[in-house]
Parts: C-alpha cells; sequence; structure tokens
C-alpha cells in the first residue's frame, strides 16, 4: 500500500512538472519575451551654423540642459564686424538710392521742359502762318496796285520783303519745333534711363531690399554663433574646450533628447505572427530588474539586412554555411513605446533589457491565448 502510494505521489509531481512547464510554454508562445532588447533615444547631432574658434563652453559631459539653453558661443567678433559693413553698406544704398531718385526728377523735369518748348515752338509757327497770311494778302495787294499807278515800286518791294522774312520765320520756327521734339526724344531716354537705374520706390526697391537681406543675413550670423539646446536633453560624449575651432554644419556635440526614448526589442521570426502594434508590453531593465516598466508595441521591423549574398572581397557572393536540419530563427526589430517610466528610473542608450508582450492586448483585438506558428 505504500509502495503504491509512493508512485502515485511521485506521478502527480511529474505530471505537475510537466503541466508547469507546458502553461509555461504556452504563456511563452502567447507572449512573447526576449532578452535581447535595448533602450534608444533621439540623438541630436549639433552644428553650429558658423565657423569659428569656441570662447564660451557653457556646458559639462553628461549635463543636462533644457531647450533653448546655451551650449557654446563662437567667437563673434568677425560677425560683429560682417554686420556693421553690412549695415553701412545698407546706409551707402540708401544715399545712392536717393541720389538716383533726384536724378529721375530731374529727368522728368527735363521731359516736361522739353514738352513746354514743343508747344512754344508750335505756337510760334502758328503765329508765323497768321503773319505770313497778312503779308502774302498785302504783297499780292501792293502788286495789284502797281498798274494802276496807286502805289509805289518801293511799296511792293518792301511788302515783298515782309512777306519773304515771314517765309524764312516759318522755316526756323519748324527747325525749333524739330529740335524741340528731338529733345523731347532725349530727354524721355535719360528719364527712363535714370528710372531703370533707381527701380521701385520705397521698400520694394531692389537695391535697398539686397543691401537689407545682406543685414538680415550678416544679423543671423551673429546670433548663429550663440549655439542653443533645441530639446531638452542630456549632453554625452563631449569633447568641445574653449580655443576648439569648429565647422559649419560639422556636428560638435551629441545632445541625447529626453523626451524620445523607446525601446527596441529583437524577436525571433517565428513568434511575431500575432503581434500587432498596440499590444501592451513589459520592460525589465537590466539596470533596474525589480522595476519593470509599461509599454505598447508602436511598430514592427519591415526588414532586417540580408548577410548571405553580399559581396565578398573578391567580388564574389558571400554565403554562410547553415546546417540542412536546424534552421536558425532570424530576429526582427520591434519598437517599444515607453508609457510611464518613473522618476527614479534613468534611461541611456544603448542598455540592455528584456521585454514581454502580451499578444492580443491591443485595442479592438479579442483577448485569449493565440500560439504562434512554429516551424
Amino acid at each position: 500500500m505504500k509502495f503504491e502510494r509512493k508512485y502515485i505521489i511521485t506521478g502527480a509531481i511529474c505530471l505537475l512538472a510537466v503541466a508547469a512547464v507546458l502553461i509555461k510554454y504556452w504563456a511563452l508562445l502567447t507572449n512573447p519575451w526576449t532578452r535581447n532588447g535595448q533602450v534608444q533615444a533621439s540623438v541630436i547631432e549639433i552644428a553650429p551654423r558658423v565657423s569659428g574658434p569656441v570662447v564660451v563652453l557653457a556646458v559639462r559631459d553628461n549635463q543636462f540642459v533644457r531647450a533653448g539653453d546655451l551650449l557654446f558661443e563662437i567667437d563673434p567678433r568677425t560677425y560683429q564686424a560682417g554686420l556693421n559693413q553690412a549695415r553701412a553698406q545698407l546706409d551707402q544704398t540708401g544715399d545712392n538710392v536717393q541720389a538716383l531718385t533726384k536724378q529721375v526728377d530731374s529727368a522728368r523735369a527735363g521731359v516736361d521742359v522739353a514738352r513746354a518748348s514743343i508747344q512754344q515752338a508750335r505756337s510760334a509757327i502758328a503765329q508765323v502762318d497768321a503773319g505770313i497770311i497778312k503779308y502774302k494778302a498785302e504783297y499780292e495787294r501792293q502788286q495789284e496796285l502797281l498798274p494802276k499807278r496807286a502805289t509805289s515800286q518801293k511799296a511792293v518791294e518792301r511788302a515783298q520783303a515782309t512777306y519773304t522774312v515771314a517765309l524764312e520765320e516759318k522755316k526756323a520756327a519748324e527747325a525749333a519745333l524739330v529740335q524741340s521734339e528731338a529733345n523731347l526724344v532725349k530727354a524721355q531716354a535719360a528719364l527712363a534711363e535714370s528710372q531703370a537705374k533707381l527701380g521701385a520706390l520705397g521698400d520694394a526697391n531692389a537695391q535697398i531690399r539686397m543691401a537689407q537681406a545682406a543685414v538680415n543675413q550678416a544679423e543671423l550670423n551673429l546670433e548663429f554663433t550663440q549655439v542653443r539646446a533645441p530639446a531638452s536633453g542630456y549632453v554625452t560624449n563631449l569633447r568641445l574646450s574653449i580655443g576648439s575651432h569648429v565647422v559649419a554644419n560639422q556636428p560638435a556635440l551629441a545632445l541625447v533628447d529626453a523626451s524620445r526614448y523607446w525601446v527596441d526589442g529583437f524577436f525571433r521570426e517565428n513568434v511575431i505572427a500575432d503581434m500587432k502594434p498596440g499590444d501592451r508590453a513589459v520592460v525589465t531593465l537590466m539596470t533596474y530588474p525589480d522595476r519593470p516598466i509599461e509599454g505598447v508595441v508602436d511598430s514592427i521591423g519591415w526588414g532586417i539586412y540580408q548577410q548571405d549574398g553580399s559581396t565578398a572581397g573578391n567580388l564574389l557572393p558571400k554565403i554562410s554555411p547553415t546546417f540542412e536540419w536546424i534552421r536558425l530563427a532570424q530576429r526582427i526589430p520591434v519598437r517599444i513605446r515607453l508609457v510611464d517610466v518613473p522618476e527614479n528610473i534613468h534611461l541611456r542608450i544603448g542598455t540592455t533589457c528584456s521585454v514581454l508582450v502580451r499578444t492580443g492586448s491591443a485595442a479592438g483585438q479579442q483577448d485569449g491565448p493565440r500560439a504562434s506558428q512554429t516551424q
């Protein structure tokens, strides 16, 4: 009897152990888990917009800074001189534009004078024409009276001379009109040239706008000598020092964005079939093993680098040897968005963690175990 009881107890213990193993295996299939996880964050490469030596270094390595805080300052003297020069050029351009404006006014006055001269020449021609008609009639009348001895030869000659002088005066008046018209054309050309040199008036003038743009650029360059943090985060791996020469658009230091942390969990390809964005996740940092962090599956990677088929040193394809009876599952990156990180937990890029995903927990999905297909 005791012998049978011993076997029964042993069998029950074995069944319980097998059941525990099956339950654990089922849980692992239902809730994929990996120890291959890493903390990631957005790393902002701080690059100055202008070049020059660093004269002020306002941060130290691994310091926390807030958005807008000064990181370092480049020697501003060169850019202050450039700003002064641009402002002086703007003033000189304003004087030049004012002078050109006066030239336009003078040319416009010249056009008015030429037009007045034309009107005067036309009036003179009209007066001469009226005199010609009068003097011609008098000359013809004297010619008719001479045979009748009602006038003298001298009177006829005097009337003829007066008529001839009037004809000459008309020629002179017509020549004056032609000259006045030529002067008008010349004055209009001078006005057009002056207006072209001046351009638009006021703030729309191209020369003024160009000089003002140079001032604005010089002001920006001077402002760019102070490099400030674009976001709140941590300065890390600082190598700058006072006197270091930084180059425009070349990264000078790194800033870890404190608001953009996430976890990349690398899961085997045979456990991600039921994983969906929105599924709940539990992240356990190796730094804080007793304080798990809640997370949510944000996205699942759509590809990984394929080593087989890559070109080797001799330009032949490189193929890794594999066992025919073993298929190694690839690791697919799954991005985990951290929901609520306690204040006493400090996240650091590259630190490792384990990630557990509760499949079927996303909004709109049915709860319950769903085993992944394995091959």
